[in-house]
């Protein structure tokens, strides 16, 4: 009797299966629809997305939360990772988190969905809805109204991904990130009105190792912000627009605070921005610091200030402190910029009289203002520029 040989291409899909199959058996999946969650937008379901937590949070294996198609109300979710024997939880929305179109009810909650010394947590696709109308309406109108909540907040938390997820209309920012490391948010789309208040897209703060790759950010706000306390964040392939651009700060409000160091913004497009890239602390006496910032391969379309450093940011006009006492901005390089300016000067530098930018460099800079080269304004800014015509005194 001839024995026949199974070739190695034929033992390949096997194995397949046989490893895929494993890894289903050792992943315990928790759909929320088996604690009670309801995907018709209108019945609370809370306590079962935080059960469902709860379960795969005291799983000692890897674990994954199923959020099936449908519209899920959220009034509010908190999830904290102090105690959880897992440190590998993934979250599938394939559906929608709608919170409450009553901004009473949780204006005043500070995050909507809030995560908390969680590690290993990963978020895969799935929409976070605000549903943040009514409180922007409210503020627009000047009445007094609560200051509104973040959609999606980590904090103190590692090793973290947010893939594939939307984040739209909040109350504030989308999403924050504060006192986290390595965090990778891959493939996001964040979107709310031009108009909408303080809607940044995406606030990191107090956090080392975070990367924002590949992503669509139109808001009221920041699409980027990038606050005290920050180190190696690497922001890549994003386009913006509606918004105000990507903006370090604003820093400097207080006297002692963390300084921002090590930050990479490449492949960037601004479309209608107010502006582009950003540095904004406010001028009164501060530790901190700004340095080692590239902003590199970038593309500006009709951005009103596209290269901007602001160290007399006072938003409104209102109460401004004009004590020009910065904090130090060092190394920060513009390279490779292009495209079309809003207004005549597409660069503007304005820093600390007692306190003056160093290192500045500017090269391959090109923009244009109705079809002609755009002009520089330097004021208190030492480095070297090229590609950009500048006025007597820049740099």
């Amino acid at each position: 009797m001839l024995m026949s040989k199974m070739t190695p291409l034929a033992i390949f899909p096997l194995l397949f299966i046989f490893l895929f199959n494993l890894s289903l058996a050792a992943n315990t999946i928790y759909n929320v629809q088996n604690y009670g969650a309801k995907s018709n937008g209108q019945t609370d379901s809370s306590n079962a997305l935080l059960s469902a937590w709860a379960a795969a949070c005291a799983s000692t294996s890897p674990a994954t939360i199923y959020v099936p198609r449908g519209s899920y109300l959220i009034r509010n979710a908190y999830f904290n990772g102090q105690t959880c024997k897992s440190n590998a939880i993934t979250i599938q929305i394939d559906g929608t988190l709608l919170a409450t179109s009553d901004y009473n009810v949780i204006g005043n909650e500070g995050s909507w969905i809030k995560f908390e010394q969680v590690t290993g947590v990963s978020i895969y696709g799935g929409t976070f809805d605000g549903q943040g109308s009514g409180l922007w309406a409210c503020k627009t109108s000047g009445k007094n109204c609560p200051k509104g909540t973040t959609a999606l907040a980590f904090y103190n938390s590692n090793n973290i991904v947010i893939n594939g997820v939307t984040a739209q209309n909040s109350q504030m920012f989308h999403i924050l990130v504060d006192g986290c490391h390595n965090v990778k948010l891959q493939g996001v789309k964040v979107s709310s009105p031009g108009n909408s208040p303080n809607t940044d897209g995406i606030h990191v703060q107090s956090s080392s190792g975070v990367s924002i790759m590949n992503s669509n950010i139109g808001t009221g706000d920041d699409c980027i912000s990038i606050g005290p306390g920050n180190s190696n964040l690497w922001i890549e392939g994003i386009a913006c627009g509606p918004g105000h651009g990507i903006s370090i700060g604003s820093l400097g409000w207080e006297v002692q605070e963390a300084g921002v160091q090590n930050v990479t913004v490449k492949t960037v497009t601004f479309t209608g921005t107010e502006n582009g890239v950003r540095v904004k602390t406010w001028a009164r006496p501060s530790n901190g610091f700004v340095r080692g910032v590239l902003f590199q391969h970038i593309v500006m379309a009709n951005v009103q200030n596209p290269i901007i450093i602001d160290q007399n940011y006072c938003p409104n006009h209102e109460s401004c402190p004009h004590q020009d006492l910065g904090m130090k901005i060092s190394d920060i390089t513009y390279q490779d910029i292009h495209g079309t300016s809003a207004t005549e000067v597409a660069v503007k530098l304005d820093c600390s009289k007692t306190n003056p930018c160093t290192e500045i460099t500017l090269e391959d800079v090109n923009l244009s203002y109705k079809d002609r080269r755009a002009e520089a304004s330097c004021v208190n800014a030492g480095g070297r520029a090229s590609g950009l015509e500048q006025p007597t005194g820049c740099l």
